[in-house]
């Protein structure tokens, strides 16, 4: 059986639509009851986000039979502007797609692992998978097994652009992981939902880079909610939701997004053999990791502080509204310096405003030790503004003696980071920014290399690497021997004595 559809989103009576209708009909009787003769005004009223109400449909009622006593048609008189802005096609999950479709990435990727060639190399082992912009900087999260033990990734953006990828940071338990690109301008980003009310039976969208089909769109609808799926012995998901909508290879990593165009969840597995099984990891785990993650970038300073976040949705067909408090401080923590007290609501950091906490490192993300942060937070029904003083990177002096002798700046990181190259490794210094044509500069060093090892010591400070390169044993060599780890790969290399700086050349 066809028709016009209902509430635009299908042009079927199928389960999907039947769905949505028994949704109108528990909130309205007559939506359902006169929906196949009156299509186009249940689904214009529909469209303008509100409900028809008995009062108004006789109102209808009235108007067509007071027209068809005079010999008019209503097919004839002039529509309302609901109706008259209805479009059968336009459908919320058109619309959805649209407003989703530039916050997702196809992500290739290369790992060694083939059979071995005719030189015994062994080859190259292509992947694919999705991933979703979090941060206009190029900050995207995926899955952690779509970039775990990979020797290249590229991502492509909706535009056709392509750029190289870094992993920033990953958390396996949970499968997800960070990557960075580099931007010439500000991307696109997703609206955030939530699944604190969402519903077996709603309407759901995947889109990713199934099969290497770039944006493919399949829809279904929620299957199920809290969903524990063991995939083997390391690895059990906790509450996925389980979905319908067909989920490919190819789609690890995609968003799963509701009718309104809000992600509820990241796309991560299917059941092997079955047919229409799939699962994604809830958008609230993602936030809270994807904000840990964020954070990492930051170790060499704390802010001291932990939040609550507020949900809801003010109007049931409206956008979901997040909402981040203060809900604990450190004495003498960064945050507690700069003013913050308890229940302030936080409304932006720099120029990031907050709808998460996911914002709140956001904001962060990027400052070196000793930036000053601009904060703006509600507190006592007014706004207050702040401004947060970061601690210094390493202790004084020793960030800048680095920065004039080899010409970058770096930032302390754990041994989760470079465990996957060599277990014995106890962490390293990540590169967070370089001056061009400094001796790192030159050496091939890059902006997100982890540098493990520099001539015969190991690199987990800032005095490690000063004391390095304050004692060259010249007589014996005529460059340092480095090692980074990048891409999770050791890159051996060598900087030359001539192109690093002597303590007397300093502040010139």
């Amino acid at each position: 059986m066809r028709g016009n559809g209902l509430g635009g989103l299908t042009g079927s009576f199928g389960r999907k639509a039947l769905t949505w209708k028994a949704r109108l009909a528990g909130e309205n009787e007559f939506d359902f009851r006169f929906h196949l003769h009156w299509d186009t005004m249940s689904l214009a009223n529909a469209r303008t986000g509100g409900n028809m109400s008995t009062q108004r449909f006789f109102a209808w009622m009235a108007w067509a039979i007071g027209l068809a006593s005079f010999g008019g048609s209503p097919a004839l008189a002039v529509d309302p502007p609901s109706a008259r802005a209805y479009h059968p096609r336009q459908t919320p999950i058109v619309e959805a797609c649209k407003k989703v479709r530039g916050a997702v990435v196809n992500i290739h990727s290369e790992r060694k692992g083939g059979p071995s060639d005719a030189m015994g190399q062994p080859t190259q082992i292509n992947g694919m998978g999705t991933g979703v912009i979090v941060d206009p900087r190029g900050y995207i999260v995926t899955n952690h097994h779509v970039i775990e033990d990979v020797t290249t990734l590229r991502v492509r953006l909706a535009d056709g652009t392509t750029a190289p990828a870094k992993v920033i940071a990953r958390d396996p338990e949970t499968d997800l992981a960070l990557l960075k690109i580099e931007v010439a301008k500000a991307l696109p980003t997703m609206t955030l939902g939530t699944t604190k009310d969402l519903m077996v039976g709603e309407t759901v969208i995947a889109m990713g880079n199934a099969y290497g089909y770039e944006h493919t769109v399949t829809v279904g609808v929620v299957s199920a909610l809290n969903r524990d799926v063991v995939l083997n012995r390391e690895l059990t998901y906790k509450a996925l939701i389980q979905t319908d909508a067909s989920i490919n290879p190819g789609n690890s990593g995609g968003p799963l997004v509701n009718a309104l165009g809000e992600m509820v969840g990241v796309n991560v597995a299917i059941r092997a053999g079955a047919q229409g099984i799939g699962f994604a990891i809830p958008v609230e785990t993602m936030i809270r990791v994807c904000s840990d993650m964020i954070g990492n970038k930051r170790r060499g300073y704390g802010l001291g502080i932990s939040f609550k976040e507020e949900v809801d949705r003010p109007k049931e067909d409206g956008l979901v509204r997040r909402r981040v408090f203060v809900d604990r401080l450190e004495p003498g923590s960064t945050a507690s310096k700069a003013g913050l007290k308890l229940g302030d609501e936080l409304l932006r950091v720099g120029e990031c405003d907050v709808e998460s906490c996911i914002d709140w490192e956001k904001g962060f993300v990027d400052r070196l030790g000793g930036e000053k942060v601009a904060l703006l937070v509600r507190r006592d029904g007014g706004e207050t503004k702040l401004d947060a003083q970061l601690e210094t990177l390493g202790k004084p002096g020793l960030s800048e003696q680095i920065w004039a002798k080899i010409g970058i700046k770096v930032q302390p990181v754990g041994p989760e980071l470079v465990h996957k190259v060599n277990q014995q490794l106890h962490g390293g210094l990540m590169i967070r920014d370089m001056r061009p044509d400094s001796p790192a500069a030159r050496a091939g060093w890059q902006k997100g290399d982890i540098l493990v090892g520099l001539h015969e010591w190991e690199m987990i400070s800032h005095e490690n690497l000063l004391f390095a390169l304050n004692h060259q044993e010249k007589s014996s060599a005529e460059s340092l021997r480095y090692f980074v780890v990048r891409n999770l790969q050791v890159v051996k290399g060598s900087v030359p004595f001539g192109a690093v700086i002597t303590t007397s050349d300093m502040g010139q």
